[in-house]
């Protein structure tokens, strides 16, 4: 029988539609029991007899896969593969798949939240009145500032178009497409990476980590940016280097940032003691139907595969030479 190893967290919390569609297959499967992300090690040591990992963001490396002699298959729930060792995967002719178009709509709400929250200083107004303060915080609309962009993928373009009902004065975008795919909005402007750090007033990235995206925005970087600037990002950690963000906060550079991936998560570090800074726990794509979505999708394909019908969500090449560019 097929045996499944199911290791992203959590999964078919909210809709048991995933298990049945397993159940149904006549599939044997397990999910992971230590009900937290995995470090190498431990996913090395449980992947030995299983075909199939329907995976999360830990980390699949070409020690994982020199351990799963049986593995044929990983199913991504979610679209970031900077965890995946794809060329470790084709070097064994492991195929890999993932989610791309499930997470975005909950992501780029999330970022908009986020928007909104560090531009009225919500976070800070809701800790100050748990602490017995009140404090009346001016703040700023959307329409009134700069809104900088970089990456207009599928999540960075949701972004820009739910902020076309704000009637944004200007957003500055870097992303190689970004002129043909908004070329309707007169308030869309393509920009360096260099322009949008000087001139937005709030900035949102949206990018894949990769050997180019690591450590892309450091503490130069971030005094480029306006005094009263804002920082999101709700892509991966490690494109903010999160020692140079902590520094410029406590210098008292920028308005705010809000976080919610990190380079090691669950995150413990310096950012948690600035009060300015909005921290959650990679949550951009827990929205119920969204999160229902990624994991259907993934065990949908593993269904597929291990039935022997035709996979529809593979990785596409260029993602393999994203990282065969890195070597």
């Amino acid at each position: 029988m097929s045996k499944v190893l199911i290791t992203t967290v959590p999964f078919a919390d909210k809709d048991p539609m995933p298990i049945k569609l397993l159940d149904e297959a006549g599939i044997d499967y397990l999910i992971n029991p230590i009900g937290r992300k995995l470090q190498e090690d431990e996913l090395a040591d449980m992947i030995c007899d299983f075909d199939v990992l329907i995976a999360g963001t830990e980390p699949i490396t070409e020690k994982v896969m020199a351990n799963g002699k049986n593995l044929k298959l990983i199913s991504r729930v979610g679209v970031g593969l900077d965890s995946v060792d794809l060329l470790a995967a084709e070097k064994r002719g492991i195929r890999v798949s993932y989610t791309p178009d499930a997470p975005a709509p909950a992501v780029a709400e999330l970022t908009i939240g986020m928007m909104l929250t560090l531009l009225r200083h919500v976070h800070v107004a809701n800790n100050q009145m748990h602490q017995g303060l009140w404090h009346r915080h001016f703040g700023r609309r959307v329409s009134e500032v700069t809104i900088g962009i970089i990456g207009a993928g599928r999540i960075g373009s949701g972004v820009i178009k739910r902020l076309s009902s704000f009637n944004p004065s200007k957003i500055l975008v870097n992303d190689i497409s970004s002129s043909a795919k908004f070329s309707c909005m007169s308030w869309v402007h393509s920009a360096t990476k260099g322009e949008i750090y000087k001139q937005a007033d709030l900035i949102s990235l949206h990018l894949p980590l990769t050997a180019q995206t690591k450590n892309m925005i450091r503490y130069d970087d971030l005094r480029a940016m306006k005094k009263d600037a804002i920082v999101i990002n709700t892509s991966r950690g490690g494109i903010i280097n999160e020692h140079s963000l902590a520094r410029a906060l406590n210098e008292g550079h920028l308005a705010g940032a809000a976080i919610d991936v990190f380079e090691e998560e669950p995150y413990r570090g310096e950012l948690r003691h600035i009060e300015r800074c909005l921290l959650t726990s990679h949550m951009g794509s827990m929205s119920v139907d969204c999160r229902t979505r990624m994991e259907i999708e993934a065990t949908e394909e593993a269904v597929r595969f291990l039935s022997g019908r035709a996979l529809t969500s593979l990785v596409p090449e260029e993602e393999y030479e994203v990282q065969r560019s890195a070597l």
